[in-house]
C-alpha cells in the first residue's frame, strides 16, 4: 500500500469523504487521491516521491508556477510581522488601489476569504441596490456553495452527479432562474416573465466547471443589453478567469464591463482569498458606508495580500507575459486537436487562453446539456493513463487544465507525445 492509500484510509475515518472538498476525490476516475508533500515551478511531488507536471495549478491560481520566490519572500516577511490582527492594514489599501487601476469596471473592492463568499456578497449587494430579489445563474455554471448558487451548478457537484445539495431548503433557491449558457434567447424569456423581479444576471464568462465552455460571439455583450434595458446588474463571476486570461481578466479578453466582478485564486498568489468590487454607486451600499451587511475577521489578511499583491505585481510588470503564455498555450491545445484529427477520434478539445479542456464526445459543446454527453469512462481511462506518465490533470471530465509560465514547450511537446501514445492505446 503506498502513503497515499495509507493516507486516504485514515483521512476517510476523520474527514467526509476523506477529502476537504470534492473536488479533490478521485472516485470518478477510479484512483486514490494523491497526497501532495511539496511543489515548485510547473510541478509536485507525493508523499510517495512521484512528480507530476501540474495542470491543476491549485484550481488556477498558480499561473506563475509554484513557489515563486518573489511570492515567497514576501510571504516570509509579511509572516514575520504577525499572521493576522482583525485590524486595518497598509497592504489591503495597496491592494484595493491595484485591483481598481488594473480593472476598469471596479471603482470600489471589498476582500473577502473566498469565491463562495465573493460571490454570496456580490448577489446580496445586487438585491440591495436594486430592491429586487430574483437572480439569473446559468446551468453548468458553478458559483460556489452558498445555498441560492446550487441550482444546477458544475464543478464537483457535477461530477457527483448531484443536480442540487441536501440540506438546501426549497426558500434558499426560490429566487434563483436558471438559463442555458450561450443561448441570448433564455435569458430574454426569463426577462420578459419576470424582468422587474430580476437583481441580477450572474455568469462565469467563460464557463469553467462543466468543462471550459466559450461564450459564442455576441452572448456576454447581450447580457450586458439585456441587463441595462431591465435595469438588472451584469455580475461576471471571474474567480477562474480574473488575471488569467488577461490583466483585465474576462471582461477586458472580451471588451464587455460588468457592474459587479467576483475574484479569487490567482489574487491571493496561492493564499485563501476571495474579492468582489464594481461601480462605486453600489459598493457604496456595503457597510459600513451603507445599509448592505458583510463582515470578516480574515478579509484582507495581511499574509494573503502581501502574496496577492506580490503575485499581480509580477504579472503587471514582465512585460509580454500574456502573449507568451497565451500562445505556448495555443500551440499545446492546437497540438492536441491535430493528434485527435490524426487517430480520427470525435472528441471535442475547448480552449481559450491558459485553459483548456478535452470533452468526451463527438458533438460540439457550447452549453451544459452538451458537456453532459461526455464519456466519463473514456475521461477515467484518459486521466489514469497520464497520471502514470507523471502529468497531473484534474480528476475530473468537468473541469479545466490549466497551463503556468513555469512549463516549458519542451515539457508540453513531452505532454502531446504521452497523449499520442494514449490515442493509440485507448479502447473508446
Amino acid at each position: 500500500m503506498t502513503r497515499s492509500e495509507m493516507l486516504f484510509t485514515e483521512a476517510a475515518r476523520f474527514i467526509p469523504g476523506g477529502v476537504n472538498s470534492p473536488v479533490r476525490a478521485f472516485g470518478s476516475v477510479g484512483e486514490t487521491p494523491r497526497f501532495i508533500a511539496s511543489a515548485k515551478g510547473a510541478y509536485m511531488t507525493d508523499v510517495d516521491g512521484n512528480t507530476y507536471l501540474d495542470f491543476v495549478g491549485s484550481w488556477g491560481p498558480m499561473i506563475l508556477g509554484h513557489s515563486h520566490p518573489v511570492i515567497l519572500e514576501a510571504v516570509q516577511e509579511a509572516c514575520r510581522e504577525g499572521l493576522s490582527f482583525g485590524a486595518a492594514t497598509e497592504r489591503e489599501v495597496e491592494m484595493a488601489e491595484l485591483i481598481c487601476s488594473l480593472v476598469p469596471s471596479i471603482d470600489m473592492v471589498r476582500m473577502v476569504n473566498s469565491g463562495t463568499e465573493a460571490v454570496m456578497s456580490a448577489i446580496r449587494v445586487a438585491r440591495g441596490f436594486t430592491g429586487r430579489s430574483k437572480i439569473v445563474k446559468f446551468a453548468g455554471c458553478y458559483h460556489g456553495h452558498s445555498d441560492s448558487m446550487l441550482v444546477k451548478a458544475g464543478s464537483g457537484v457535477m461530477t457527483a452527479g448531484i443536480p442540487d445539495s441536501a440540506g438546501v431548503p426549497a426558500g434558499c433557491t426560490q429566487d434563483t432562474l436558471t438559463a442555458v449558457y450561450n443561448d441570448l434567447e433564455s435569458v430574454k424569456e426569463l426577462f420578459q416573465a419576470c424582468g422587474s423581479e430580476i437583481a441580477a444576471v450572474i455568469v462565469e464568462p467563460v464557463a469553467a466547471n462543466m468543462g471550459v465552455v466559450l461564450p459564442e460571439k455576441g452572448f456576454l455583450e447581450g447580457l450586458r443589453r439585456v441587463c441595462d434595458e431591465y435595469g438588472a446588474l451584469l455580475i461576471f463571476d471571474e474567480v477562474i478567469t480574473g488575471f488569467r486570461l488577461s490583466l483585465s481578466g474576462a471582461q477586458g479578453y472580451f471588451g464587455v464591463r460588468p457592474d459587479l466582478t467576483t475574484f479569487g485564486k490567482i489574487i491571493g498568489g496561492g493564499m485563501p482569498v476571495g474579492a468582489y468590487g464594481g461601480r462605486r454607486e453600489v459598493m457604496e451600499l456595503i457597510a459600513p458606508s451603507g445599509p448592505v451587511y458583510q463582515a470578516g475577521t480574515l478579509s484582507g489578511n495581511p499574509v494573503a495580500m502581501a502574496a496577492g499583491l506580490a503575485g499581480l505585481r509580477l504579472l503587471r510588470d514582465t512585460p509580454g507575459f500574456y502573449e507568451d503564455l497565451n500562445q505556448k498555450a495555443d500551440r499545446f491545445f492546437e497540438g492536441m486537436k491535430d493528434a485527435l484529427a490524426e487517430a480520427g477520434k470525435p472528441w471535442q478539445l475547448n480552449h481559450i487562453g491558459s485553459l483548456g479542456c478535452i470533452f468526451f464526445t463527438k458533438g460540439p459543446v457550447s452549453n451544459y446539456a452538451q458537456a453532459k454527453t461526455s464519456d466519463t469512462k473514456a475521461f477515467a481511462e484518459y486521466f489514469s493513463f497520464m497520471l502514470r506518465q507523471g502529468i497531473y490533470l484534474a480528476p475530473s471530465q468537468f473541469e479545466a487544465m490549466f497551463l503556468s509560465a513555469a512549463m516549458t514547450d519542451g515539457e508540453l511537446e513531452g505532454v502531446l507525445e504521452s497523449f499520442k501514445n494514449y490515442l493509440k492505446e485507448s479502447q473508446f
